[in-house]
């Protein structure tokens, strides 16, 4: 099943407090970027983001799933319809990945 503009706009709104945010159309679904970076993506109508230390530490509970098959999987962001807690999250996750990419 393909992810609806409509829901894709949606998140976008949701996060629309951050610099940064952006998104990219692949196969019918979406890549989200933060900063240039790779965040998660919109996959069936569901927001996912990475499995990283940093999402794991803000929704311990959070269902794993896989985007489509034979993919990692990824955290389901269950929390979407409160702004704040979605912009700390890609904040939490962005500083994340810009200290990885350091050395």
């Amino acid at each position: 099943m393909a992810s609806s503009k409509d829901y894709l706009e949606f998140i976008l709104d949701q996060l629309s407090g951050l610099a940064g945010v952006t998104y990219r159309p692949m196969m019918s679904e979406y890549i989200i970027y933060y900063n240039e970076k790779i965040i998660g993506g919109i996959y069936d109508n569901r927001f996912l983001v990475k499995c990283m230390d940093s999402a794991k530490k803000l929704m311990p509970q959070a269902s794993l799933t896989a985007p489509y098959p034979g993919a990692k999987d990824m955290i389901l962001v269950d929390n979407v319809d409160d702004r704040e807690f979605l912009e700390s999250l890609l904040t939490e996750m962005g500083k994340e990945l810009s200290a990885s990419k350091r050395k």
